[in-house]
């Protein structure tokens, strides 16, 4: 093995690396986010489950390797000529595990309400190309390896359980919980050089504020319930089935509004029925209650009035979402959305649009898609 190392630091492609090197944070985010975006889909596929997997299993491995390294551990062995590059190893699976998440989290067609939490994992999949110098902290290492693991959980769990409620976040949660805590206390007492560098009771403290700031999250509806997403949805002035096929028509937005395919100014003909169509991704052998609720904004108080309720049963499995939707006859002009939410009232996504009664507007942009 020590043979090997050195041919490869005396090849081109080694001194290549070596002059190069401080290139590599930048190229291993972009090459590892196209290939996320390229080769990642499903969160039910054995494909995506074994890499997120072996994502948080290596990072987990060279976490444990990283924080004894100062100890002398691996002093003698091939480990020992790899150690510098731990740390850059350590960015490359967070990078990769944020991007993933990333991914999957962007399925959802509106983001109103909980696009807080998407947003905070933006930030951390481009700030952690800023953090090479600043992983060997270990405050922040062991603070963000929970976040990602609290992720990869809610994630992870329900697709094995074949269940989503408030129940298996909060086992998903307790779980990455005890995982980070045991991780940490082991290489605590391990690692005398750790032991040096932080306080074991301030870094528990950190965890167990980030652990309860995403609990305060989910109850405040600001993370979607993951890993349910909303494919698409849209208003539209007609949906029939045809071979399997639902037929919408609908106004198509302008073609810069690229986060959202309907029309926000919905034309209205006296008497014709409005419609909002969804399709929700869920994975393989997940069945859940999902409610359209239809809302009016009153323009004298300004509060949100809840018009209708409508549910359904959704069924997993579907590359293209379970497909549904909801109308409501003789709706009144004004600012309409439809929240869609799971039974728990958790909100998968938002369809926002005004409703506008005019004989002499016409319907622009309509397409019909057949989903």
């Amino acid at each position: 093995m020590r043979k090997t190392w050195n041919r490869f630091q005396k090849s081109p492609f080694g001194r290549f690396i070596r002059k190069h090197e401080k290139y590599l944070p930048v190229i291993f985010f972009m090459g590892g986010f196209v290939f996320d975006t390229l080769t990642l889909g499903r969160i039910d596929r054995i494909y995506d489950r074994t890499i997120l997997t072996i994502h948080i299993t290596s990072l987990t491995l060279v976490i444990y390797l990283f924080n004894l390294a100062d100890d002398g551990k691996w002093k003698g062995t091939f480990l020992e000529k790899v150690q510098d590059y731990f740390p850059l190893m350590i960015q490359f699976f967070f990078g990769a595990l944020s991007s993933a998440f990333v991914i999957y989290f962007s399925r959802s067609v509106s983001m109103s309400k909980t696009i807080t939490f998407f947003v905070i994992l933006l930030v951390l999949l481009f700030a952690n190309e800023l953090l090479k110098q600043r992983i060997s902290n270990k405050y922040l290492q062991f603070s963000i390896y929970f976040f990602i693991n609290f992720t990869f959980s809610t994630f992870m769990v329900p697709v094995i359980v074949k269940e989503v409620n408030t129940e298996i976040f909060i086992i998903s949660g307790i779980i990455s919980l005890t995982i980070t805590l045991s991780l940490l206390i082991y290489i605590y007492f391990k690692s005398p050089s750790t032991r040096a560098e932080i306080s074991l009771f301030k870094t528990i403290g950190l965890i167990l504020a980030i652990y309860v700031t995403i609990n305060i999250f989910y109850y405040k509806n600001l993370i979607p319930p993951v890993p349910l997403a909303l494919d698409s949805g849209m208003v539209a002035h007609s949906i029939k089935k045809e071979n399997d096929k639902y037929v919408v028509t609908y106004e198509r937005d302008d073609w810069y509004i690229f986060w959202r395919d309907h029309r926000i100014k919905f034309i209205k003909k006296p008497g014709e029925r409005v419609y909002v169509f969804t399709s929700i991704f869920a994975p393989t052998e997940i069945s859940k209650e999902i409610a359209h609720r239809w809302k009016k904004l009153n323009e004298k108080s300004g509060e949100w009035e809840v018009s209708d309720k409508i549910e359904y049963e959704i069924t997993g499995g579907r590359d293209g979402g379970y497909r549904g939707y909801t109308y409501k006859d003789n709706a009144s002009p004004g600012v309409w959305k439809v929240d869609v939410i799971t039974e728990e009232g958790l909100i998968l996504g938002v369809i926002d649009f005004e409703i506008i009664v005019d004989k002499k507007l016409k319907p622009k942009r309509v397409v019909v898609k057949k989903f």
